[in-house]
């Protein structure tokens, strides 16, 4: 498989409709991305939850996901599912973070998610985002909206049962969803690490990208 790298990343932005989509999303890329770049500079907004426990839950869930990093959490009060009727509030959250950050690359949801907050963020970061390395994390949750990913992260051995069980331990509010425990996180992993010929990854969607052959 051909292996693209990014080389050192010393700041990114994060975006997010809940608390939780980015541990779930993108949970070992940001322990990778933490542990491998010290003061590493991290930028997020979330849309929901602020002033709940969600938000507590956030707060203290991306500190452990992101160990020793620079982190500035901004979380809104943005009610849940109806993201769509306050699109210049969301509008101009994304573009806020886009001119107090100077991160090369961005994470955010993907455009094929079936929830209608998470296709806001996603049709709206590359609005402001513009020169930047876009990429879509997939949500696992009820909805039949799993993607076909083109970039996998593969996550380094013990990564992916660390993000379980992280999120387990962070998110208490959350574990009486079906779907949400550690089986159905390790699960996911281990299918994007056979389709990368890794044990467990993570996969993104890319909005856009240029390529250089040739070295020049």
């Amino acid at each position: 498989m051909i292996r693209l790298d990014a080389g050192a990343i010393t700041e990114i932005a994060l975006l997010a409709a809940h608390c939780d989509d980015l541990a779930i999303g993108l949970g070992g890329t940001l322990l990778t991305l933490a542990e491998a770049g010290p003061g590493l500079r991290v930028r997020a907004l979330v849309l929901t939850g602020a002033g709940t426990e969600r938000a507590e839950e956030e707060r203290a869930a991306l500190e452990s996901f992101c160990p020793g990093a620079d982190l500035e959490l901004r979380i809104l009060d943005v009610p849940d599912g109806y993201a769509p009727a306050h699109w210049a509030r969301v509008k101009d959250a994304v573009g806020a973070l886009r001119r107090d950050s100077a991160a090369p690359v961005v994470f955010a949801p993907q455009r094929g998610d079936a929830h209608q907050d998470h296709r806001l963020l996603a049709e709206l970061a590359p609005t402001e985002f513009r020169d930047h390395l876009i990429l879509g994390y997939e949500i696992l949750k009820w909805e039949n909206d799993t993607p076909q990913p083109a970039v996998f992260h593969p996550l380094p051995a013990g990564c992916a049962e660390r993000k379980a069980a992280l999120l387990m331990k962070h998110y208490p509010s959350q574990r009486n969803r079906d779907w949400f425990d550690e089986q159905s996180f390790l699960a996911l992993s281990r299918l994007r690490g056979v389709q990368c010929r890794a044990q467990h990854a993570e996969a993104f969607l890319l909005e856009k990208a240029t390529i250089t052959f040739g070295g020049a």
